[in-house]
C-alpha cells in the first residue's frame, strides 16, 4: 500500500489533509453553490461520485499509461465521470441540476480530484485509491454542508430547506424554522459570506489542532522530566 496505512488515509481524508481546510482547493464550487444545505449536499454527493469512480479507475489503469498522456487521460477519465454525475441529476434531481448550474460540469476542473488521482491513486492499489477517495470526498462533503447550514441559518433563519430537491415531496417536511420572522440577511447568502465562513472554520480546525498540539507536547515533556541521567564511574566487570 506503499506505506499509507488505512488509518492514515482516513485521518487525511477527514481532517489532516482536508482538501477544503488544509489544502484550501476547490473553492469556486465550495463559496458559490453552498448557500444552503441541500446545495451544498448535491454538490458534495456529484464530487464524491467523480473523486471514488476517477480514482478507481486510474489506479486500474496505472501501469499501462505512459508519462508523457499521464494527464490527458485523467482528464478524460474525470471529464467521463462527471459527465455520468450530470446525466444522473438532471434524470433524478432535475431542479437542483438547474440550482447548482455550471458548477457541475465544473467538477472536471476541481483541483481535489484531479491532484488525488496523479499523487494518490496512480500510486497506489485498487483498494487504498478507492478508500482515498471517499474519505477525501466525505471530507470535503463535510465541510460543504457545515459552511451550507451555516450561511443558511445566518441568511434565511432556516435550515433543511428545499431538502425535496433530493429527497422528493415528503422532505417538505425537514425545513426548520431556526427565527421566526427572520429578516434575510444578504451578506451570509453572497459569495462574501462564504469567504468569512470559510475562514472561521479554518480557524477553528488550526485552534483545535494548535491545542491538541499543545497538549502532546506538555505530556512528552513531562515524560522527559521524569527519567534521570546516572553516572557510572570505575570498570564494571
Amino acid at each position: 500500500m506503499s506505506g499509507h496505512s488505512y488509518q492514515t488515509i482516513i485521518k487525511n481524508g477527514l481532517w489532516s489533509n482536508n482538501s477544503a481546510l488544509v489544502q484550501i482547493l476547490g473553492l469556486c464550487p465550495m463559496l458559490a453553490v453552498t448557500a444552503t444545505v441541500v446545495n451544498a449536499l448535491g454538490l458534495g454527493l456529484a464530487t464524491m461520485v467523480v473523486l471514488v469512480g476517477s480514482n478507481l479507475a486510474v489506479s486500474l489503469i496505472r501501469n499501462y499509461v505512459a508519462d508523457s498522456i499521464r494527464l490527458p487521460a485523467f482528464v478524460m477519465i474525470i471529464a467521463s465521470f462527471t459527465t455520468c454525475a450530470e446525466l444522473l441529476m438532471q434524470a433524478y434531481t432535475y431542479e437542483l441540476f438547474q440550482v447548482l448550474g455550471i458548477f457541475i460540469p465544473l467538477i472536471v476542473t476541481n483541483c481535489v480530484i484531479l491532484g488525488r488521482a496523479d499523487a494518490f491513486a496512480r500510486k497506489n492499489p485498487v483498494i487504498p485509491s478507492v478508500l482515498d477517495g471517499f474519505f477525501m470526498s466525505l471530507g470535503f462533503l463535510a465541510v460543504l454542508l457545515v459552511l451550507g447550514a451555516l450561511r443558511e441559518i445566518i441568511g434565511q433563519g432556516t435550515l433543511f430547506s428545499n431538502m425535496h430537491l433530493i429527497f422528493g415531496e415528503s422532505a417538505r417536511a425537514w425545513e426548520i424554522e431556526v427565527f421566526a420572522d427572520y429578516p434575510d440577511f444578504l451578506f451570509a447568502v453572497l459569495p462574501p459570506g462564504a469567504f468569512v465562513g470559510l475562514g472561521l472554520l479554518i480557524a477553528i480546525k488550526n485552534f483545535i489542532d494548535d491545542r491538541v498540539e499543545l497538549k502532546r507536547r506538555a505530556n512528552t515533556e513531562q515524560v522527559t522530566v521524569g527519567a534521570k541521567r546516572v553516572r557510572v564511574t570505575g570498570t564494571i566487570s
